[in-house]
């Protein structure tokens, strides 16, 4: 039998790190029935995880400058780094690209952006989140004053809307641009959230947004050795980032 594991484990400075794994609910079920039908059963349960030393690693940027606020920024990322037994196209290719392509919409239409819109490839969110606290302490050392940050970490599915942290205020605007994305089927701007790599921005008051695509598939790949580049369909992907790119459009030119 072939046990699925799934899980983050986190241990605290002063207590003894005991090895432990999370399964499957499915794999879970499967092992009880196994044991009460034979309670004598034997379970061979191997791990090979380990913890490496860090190494230097890095965010990659990319912006275009604003015409009337350029030290203002509005951010929208992906992050590089993908689980170890697949390539990561979902998780997070599809969202490295999604990012990319929302700032090449606003080059190939000539759209001047009000703020400076960065996209930033985010290093390490799997097993650390380096990327995303270092992006966030630098800003706040250089006290780079961030409006918003939309990050897709979901899978390059079709878009269905968008989740939102931040003040009462800010939440009112962006409610408001739910009627240009509606007629398109994009209309679920009720969820709460953000993204990892964005959250650290919390702190000094940007609005976290997060793409939320049609999630029905997501888990055939995530994680897996199935999170491969096939699996990406073009056309989803590419309204995804049609959505990410209209969001930031209405955002630099409406503000929140």
């Amino acid at each position: 039998m072939i046990i699925h594991i799934q899980g983050t484990l986190i241990y605290k400075e002063d207590v003894a790190q005991i090895p432990a794994a999370a399964i499957s609910t499915n794999d879970a079920d499967v092992l009880y029935e196994m044991l009460t039908a034979n309670p004598k059963l034997k379970f061979h349960f191997q791990m090979n995880c380990e913890m490496l030393p860090d190494v230097q690693s890095y965010n990659v940027i990319g912006e275009l400058r604003g015409t009337t606020n350029p030290d203002e920024y509005i951010v929208v990322g992906g992050h590089l780094d993908s689980w170890d037994v697949g390539d990561g196209a979902h998780d997070d290719g599809a969202g490295c690209v999604q990012s990319i392509e929302a700032l090449r919409l606003f080059k190939v239409l000539n759209i001047k952006p009000k703020h400076t819109l960065r996209a930033v490839m985010f290093m390490n969110e799997e097993n650390g989140l380096r990327g995303g606290t270092e992006y966030a302490r630098v800003a706040k050392e250089k006290q780079e004053k961030h409006i918003a940050a939309l990050e897709s970490d979901s899978g390059g599915f079709s878009p269905k809307g968008f989740s939102f942290s931040g003040t009462d205020e800010q939440r009112n605007v962006y409610l408001n641009f739910k009627k240009y994305f509606a007629p398109f089927d994009i209309s679920n701007f009720e969820r709460k959230g953000g993204g990892a790599d964005i959250g650290p921005l919390a702190e000094q008051g940007t609005a976290l947004v997060g793409l939320y695509p049609d999630s029905q598939r997501y888990f055939d790949y995530h994680h897996s050795h199935s999170d491969t580049f096939d699996k990406v369909n073009r056309r989803e992907l590419e309204l995804g980032a049609a959505s990410m790119a209209s969001l930031i459009y209405l955002i630099d030119q409406l503000g929140l």
